[in-house]
């Protein structure tokens, strides 16, 4: 059986059985996928001016075909050439990067190369690799994309680069003159499924599908209940019968043929946001005149470009993709009710082609497990607009996993730069209002500015007092990327990290999400265990829910449990503790309604109670007033606020301690002792504080006016 390949440095390790072409060639089918015929010309010409390639295979040969007129064992092996990106663009492509998109592709990329992928060779949908995604990692899964209607698999070009470093990347290319069904192109999409899933035994299968390859994506899934499928569906065409655009349609099969080249320029404004679009690649740390200078460039540079839609896309072949949206949307709604596997649906707020707010309440209503990111200001092409990474959404939400069960740990990726920039916004209106300030303590007991008295090597244990709602958490773990490029993960109520507190229509980037993409987790003995154990640095609060949220008049006081089980966890991986104080709290925010305002109010008393059983508990078992109190959020109010002071105490090192601290009274010993240890920075630091020059927001304020405010605030002398 000859084998459709190409050479490039991309190792496929879903098919080891065809690796022995001297040139590493790249099988880009499964073995049962019978052969297709492969044209290498331009390859000879060109061997090393080659960024994308593209190839693949035919359909399966059960795949009946409307149009018999199509050739069943015709494909096409073609290498485009992207301009101007000169010598050696056949290797692995690094590409600039920025801080929104990953990698600078922008949508005048795909405007290129999209015309380029119409050369009718009589083949059928077939499979392709992009170079541009690099050498998969190491027990990487595999994720499939299903494009839209324009079919040329290109609707990912933006995210090709952040993706190919957390998965093996496979793109559905249908070509423009193909006639496949709805359902023949359901059985293509099985065909690899299966192939993949018997290669690559207990691994999850990523599948994204853009309009009508959301669709089609619910269809293979609904067809196939027992396979471990991540669906990610971009505006999802299952709604196409209550589109915006249907009381058009009629008129398309009217319009002369020389005028539908004015359609790309009618519904360039309809299907995406050009603005958008043109901002893909605009710098966030440029000045906002440079700014505005780049994306007019890229408006400039985008819109002679899409004339060539009406190639990408011909008359007769919307004609057919519009009848193809029919069925697929009957076909795809009359079998929700089968799906069974993890869907994130990515909503636009603006999509002008379809009513995509409306069907993903829909849909989430109807899906089992099925969660929403929505995207406010964008339009119906999302993945090919200014948004947040899409590698950075499936992260964020927790959905990427190399197995069966997503383990917190070790399927946790680190954020990278960029997505650091990108996410920083979030705190910057917080950073800029209360000012927060970091001392450390050395080894001779002195108190000093930064970070400098904290230990650099794992594993760390930081323990403190946990301010209202956690206000200093954030601030604590973005201190130490910072300055440092080291990860602290959080130990949260596992409430977070639920569907229930996420809510319908959620934006990206949220609370839920940023702990998700900075390493938090559900606090549990088990995920302590494992991030010592993998010489992790952890945040834990002892005082847990009770101190995060606590009642009127207790903004200092420690509720701690007499249990001293982290000292022990501690020593078992000779983990050293940084005992931390946070003060700050009683000038920023005011508790109005606590718990007990809850507990004495008869009707919302019962109204919370009714919601309590969907909610985690943690220490249910045990006694006293730190456990027995259900998850009540205060009702607060902001101070014009003061500043938030935050002190890391002397390191407490175990190493060599592991069978002393096994004692009962030895641990308890320790235990108290860091107790009072942060006890004495908090009183260190209310004391210090008057010293402040710049306590009051107003100093703080008159101070930055003539530097601006990336000029670090004075604070008093430790």
């Amino acid at each position: 059986m000859a084998l459709s390949a190409f050479p490039c440095p991309r190792p496929r390790s879903l098919f080891p059985c065809l690796h022995s072409h001297p040139c590493r060639s790249i099988p880009l089918i499964s073995p049962s996928l019978h052969a297709t015929r492969t044209v290498l010309s331009h390859v000879a010409a060109h061997p090393a001016t080659s960024p994308l390639v593209w190839a693949a295979a035919t359909a399966p040969r059960s795949v009946e075909r409307s149009d018999p007129s199509i050739e069943e064992n015709g494909a096409l092996f073609k290498v485009l050439e992207e301009q101007g990106l000169g010598k050696g663009a056949g290797q692995k492509l690094e590409g600039k990067r920025n801080g929104s998109m990953g990698r600078e592709r922008s949508v005048h990329d795909y405007m290129e190369l999209a015309p380029q992928f119409i050369t009718s060779d009589g083949g059928p949908p077939r499979w392709f690799c992009p170079l541009d995604c690099g050498p998969p990692p190491k027990d990487a899964p595999v994720l499939l994309f299903l494009p839209g209607m324009d079919g040329t698999g290109l609707g990912m070009i933006l995210h090709h680069t952040v993706l190919g470093k957390l998965f093996e990347v496979c793109c559905l290319h249908i070509p423009v003159q193909d006639r496949t069904s709805f359902e023949g192109l359901a059985r293509i999409v099985e065909a690899m499924l299966h192939e993949i899933d018997s290669n690559m035994n207990l691994k999850p299968i990523y599948i994204v599908g853009d309009s009508l390859g959301g669709a089609l994506a619910l269809t293979v899934a609904a067809r196939n209940p027992t396979m471990d499928l991540v669906l990610i569906l971009s505006n999802p065409a299952t709604c196409f019968d209550r589109s915006q655009l249907q009381p058009l349609l009629p008129l398309l099969h009217m319009l002369p043929n020389e005028l539908y080249h004015t359609m790309p320029y009618l519904l360039s404004f309809t299907i995406g946001n050009p603005i958008l679009m043109a901002m893909v690649n605009v710098q966030t740390n440029l000045s906002p005149l440079k700014q505005v200078q780049q994306l007019s460039d890229n408006l400039v540079a985008l819109l002679p470009t899409l004339p060539r839609l009406s190639n990408v896309i011909p008359k007769e072949a919307l004609l057919w993709k519009l009848k193809l949206l029919h069925s697929a949307a009957a076909y795809t709604n009359s079998r929700l009710h089968a799906v069974k596997a993890e869907v994130l649906l990515l909503v636009s707020g603006k999509d002008q082609v379809l009513p995509s707010t409306e069907e993903a309440k829909r849909l989430r209503s109807s899906l089992r497990n099925c969660r929403v990111r929505y995207f406010k200001d964008n339009g119906h092409t999302l993945l090919l607009e200014r948004m947040t990474n899409l590698a950075t959404v499936i992260k964020s939400t927790g959905l990427y996993r190399r197995f069966m069960k997503r383990d917190c740990v070790e399927d946790f990726i680190p954020p990278t730069p960029q997505e650091f920039d990108a996410t920083e916004h979030n705190l910057r209106f917080l950073e800029q209002w209360i000012s927060p300030i970091f001392f450390s303590t050395v080894n001779n007991g002195k108190i000093v500015k930064g970070l400098t008295g904290v230990p650099r090597e794992g594993p760390l244990l930081f323990v403190g007092n946990h301010m209202l709602l956690g206000l200093e958490s954030g601030l604590i773990v973005k201190e130490f990327f910072k300055q440092r490029k080291q990860l602290v993960h959080g130990a949260a109520h596992p409430f977070l990290f639920t569907n229930s507190f996420e809510g319908n229509m959620v934006e990206p980037l949220g609370i839920p999400d940023l702990l998700r993409l900075f390493g938090a987790v559900p606090v549990s003995g088990k995920n302590l265990f494992k991030l010592l154990a993998n010489n992790k640095c952890v945040l834990l609060y002892p005082g847990g829910e009770r101190e995060g949220l606590h009642r009127k008049d207790e903004e200092y006081k420690l509720f701690w449990p007499n249990q001293p089980e982290f000292v022990r966890m501690a020593a078992r991986f000779n983990a050293t503790i940084v005992p931390f104080s946070a003060v700050g709290e009683d000038e920023i925010l005011e508790v109005c309604f606590d718990y007990d305002d809850f507990k004495i109010n008869p009707i919302i008393n019962k109204l919370l109670k009714q919601g309590d059983g969907t909610i985690p508990r943690i220490r249910s078992e045990a006694d006293g007033e730190a456990y027995n109190q259900f998850l009540r959020i205060p009702i607060i109010a902001p101070k014009l606020p003061g500043r938030l002071y935050v002190l890391f105490g002397r390191p407490y090192l175990t190493t060599g301690r592991r069978h002393e601290l096994q004692n009962k009274e030895r641990a308890y010993e320790l235990y108290w002792e860091i107790k009072r240890e942060i006890e004495v920075g908090i009183s260190y630091l209310q004391e210090k504080r008057k010293q402040d020059p710049c306590r009051d927001l107003l100093s703080r304020l008159v101070y930055e006016f003539p530097w601006g405010n990336n000029v670090p605030v004075p604070t008093f002398d430790p």
